[in-house]
């Protein structure tokens, strides 16, 4: 059977991409070799978001005499948030699986394996069935990238080490939870776990949290959770790991740590292998599959979008590589950019960012102006965070007199953080900034006093 697109994945970029184009009149055919909704939706950001909201309404009732709430006998039910975790995947995968099909697009629940190409295009195998595409778009996602520490995979095979996907099936919460990475991942982990009552030690190799957020802003984090109980080691790397103890090295000096669990969260690797790519001669990198601004491959008609990148591993950019790969096959104009994509992290106080970084503005040569506030400039923020500490940043370009960055920590953040995502992506002046009315009272309406305070 010959179709105008195959996509190979049903993570976002994958599913997508079916939808938008089955909904433009393309024959399309989806492969899935485990669950439409890729990881994210399975085992990654919806599973981990709904724990983590079961954290923060636990968090609020434990600290809710500040604001003349005493609540008794707290407790958090880990089986429970577990179930709900679980219906509200469901619920989701099932809505997906269902836009997807009702553009008309049909679903393989198999692995998809690239052959070659014919006169038609290009062959995928699905279970012995072959399978044409006059066009292909590559969205295999990516895999947990596990680092090369002694007593790793021993760990793996026993059930004491665990990735992220293991860890939101866990089901009995550790009394003694070392984490090895404190990037996103790592974070948010530790953010519910200890919530549910776990000791949580995050160690982390470089001098600090966060990944590529602002350093101050890392600083704070850090400090927020150190408040709560959370150990941190920075700048040490793990050497080994053995049941119930975690080796580490720091300033020289080796070290360990008991834990009762171990989980990896050291970032994720492209899906690059075993999928074909050879088959057509596909070029990749140390990153993954190498595309252009359109999520075009070097091989006509070949596109790639997701993890598979390695880009960008972010759910919300995938949607945007997906639409921008279809619409690139419709003819129709369109680029990716990554000058202004948001990402955030889940804990509590959440962080937010989009844009540079005054540090990665300046590496670039760019001369910039920052401002750095207190939330509590917002009305809003400091009714409803007694003792908050949140702050927001904001980076100017000062050749084009335009908005570059915006990082904040505090609750809403998340929400914030596209209004000012948009704003760098139309390269909105200062002054037109300044014009702009938000509603008050609302967390918002600090990036009005920051830009005021410039």
């Amino acid at each position: 059977m010959i179709y105008d697109l195959i996509a190979i994945g049903g993570g976002p970029a994958g599913y997508l991409a079916c939808e938008r184009a089955g909904h433009c009149g393309l024959k399309t055919l989806l492969i899935e070799k485990e669950h439409i909704g890729g990881v994210c939706l399975n085992k990654g950001c919806i599973p981990l978001k709904t724990l983590l909201y079961s954290a923060k309404v636990k968090d609020s009732a434990e600290y809710g005499e500040a604001y003349g709430v005493t609540v008794k006998d707290i407790s958090l039910d880990h089986g429970a948030v577990l179930r709900r975790k679980d219906a509200i995947v469901k619920k989701l995968t099932a809505g997906v699986r269902s836009a997807v099909k009702k553009a008309g697009c049909d679903i393989l629940d198999a692995k998809g394996i690239i052959r070659g190409r014919n006169e038609a295009g290009y062959e995928v195998e699905t279970d012995g069935q072959i399978y044409t595409g006059k066009r292909l778009l590559i969205a295999a996602g990516s895999r947990s990238w596990i680092p090369p520490i002694e007593g790793v995979a021993e760990g793996l095979d026993s059930g004491y080490v665990l990735t992220s996907s293991e860890m939101l099936n866990l089901t009995k919460v550790p009394g003694k939870l070392a984490i090895i990475g404190g990037g996103i991942v790592g974070m948010e982990m530790g953010s519910y776990f200890h919530s549910a009552g776990s000791d949580v030690t995050i160690v982390e190799m470089m001098p600090r949290i966060g990944g590529n957020i602002d350093e101050e802003i890392a600083a704070l984090l850090q400090s927020e959770y150190e408040k709560k109980g959370i150990r941190f080691i920075t700048e040490a790397s793990v050497t080994g790991i053995r049941d119930g103890i975690v080796e580490y090295k720091q300033n020289d000096t080796i070290r360990d740590i008991r834990a009762d669990k171990v989980l990896i969260s050291t970032g994720r690797k492209a899906w690059v292998e075993g999928i074909g790519l050879e088959t057509i001669g596909v070029a990749t990198d140390c990153r993954g599959i190498m595309i252009d601004q359109h999520c075009l491959t070097n091989v006509p008609n070949v596109y790639a979008a997701g993890d598979v990148t390695g880009i960008c591993m972010l759910a919300h950019t995938a949607y945007r590589q997906a639409e921008v790969a279809v619409n690139h096959m419709l003819a129709e104009p369109d680029v990716m950019r990554y000058d202004a994509i948001p990402s955030v992290i889940y804990t509590n106080p959440e962080v937010a960012m989009v844009g540079e970084t005054p540090q990665s503005a300046r590496e670039k040569g760019m001369d910039v102006t920052e401002k750095t506030i207190s939330m509590n400039f917002s009305g809003r923020y400091m009714a409803e965070n007694q003792g908050g500490h949140g702050i927001i940043k904001i980076v100017v370009d000062n050749r084009m007199g335009t908005l570059c960055g915006v990082h904040l920590i505090g609750n809403y953040a998340s929400e914030i953080i596209l209004s000012a995502g948009i704003m760098i992506e139309k390269m909105l002046t200062i002054d037109e900034i300044q014009r702009i009315v938000f509603p008050h009272p609302t967390v918002s309406e600090v990036i009005r006093e920051a830009i005021f305070q410039l």
